[in-house]
């Protein structure tokens, strides 16, 4: 690895995290952006999954809950399994830029939604016959491009829950997702135990900059602050759409 690639990965992590604390954005939707312009969207994916386990981990233990999200919510996590294989088959056919240029159009249409938040509540009832559509739809999004928020965010904004059920609900979907991936991601050969090794070094990036984003959080206006960096993640998919159609 050059000292290029280092300085690239640490980046990425430092400014995740940073996000994460800040805002509570998930950290992978933030990292991917700026490790799949360095090293390209495949190379990416793999050094995501330790770091985001941990951090969901932390949340999950702190929201609570955890057997009633699971009870109401498992047919949703149980059906992104399958869309995450299929997710997962895809990425293997096609090329890196096209991934990455998947990645950009998820992350202009998540930063676009979270912008605005458009759409009425969506009934209980209709939210459990839609629940296992939205998990096997985000579990083929994140196996093709490693984003992990669409379209569940939008769903689970939809059924208004109240804000620790939502933190859990998201994390165990972002954490079941990470162990899938993690396991796909190795039979395709992409995570190897280089990858591993430096996602391990990198979990003192991600805690420095969480601990910096908690810090920031305290002290900015949290709306400015979440507008400001919903308006970074569309940057980055605008210009990771325009490195595929360039090159």
């Amino acid at each position: 690895m050059t000292a290029e690639t280092i300085a690239i990965i640490a980046c990425a992590y430092l400014v995740a995290a940073f996000v994460k604390g800040a805002t509570g954005l998930g950290f992978s939707t933030s990292a991917l952006p700026i490790l799949a312009l360095g090293l390209g969207l495949k190379s990416a994916m793999p050094l995501v999954i330790i770091p985001s386990l941990i951090s969901n981990a932390i949340v999950m233990v702190q929201a609570g809950h955890f057997r009633e999200t699971t009870k109401r919510f498992w047919p949703m996590f149980v059906a992104t399994i399958p869309g995450l294989l299929l997710g997962l088959a895809v990425l293997d056919l096609i090329d890196s830029l096209v991934a990455g240029a998947i990645l950009g159009m998820v992350l202009i249409g998540y930063g676009t939604f979270t912008l605005f938040r458009p759409g009425r509540p969506i009934p209980d009832s209709l939210g459990r016959k839609l629940a296992p559509l939205s998990g096997f739809l985000t579990g083929m999004i994140n196996g093709m491009t490693g984003s992990q928020v669409m379209p569940v965010l939008p769903f689970l904004l939809a059924l208004r829950l109240d804000p620790q059920r939502f933190i859990q609900t998201i994390n165990i979907s972002f954490s079941l997702s990470s162990i899938v991936m993690a396991l796909g991601l190795s039979k395709l050969g992409l995570m190897t135990l280089e990858t591993i090794w430096i996602s391990l070094a990198g979990l003192i990036p991600v805690y420095l900059g969480t601990k910096l984003g908690g810090f920031v959080r305290q002290r900015m206006d949290a709306e400015t602050f979440r507008k400001v960096i919903l308006l970074m993640l569309i940057a980055f998919g605008v210009v990771l759409v325009g490195k595929s159609t360039l090159l």
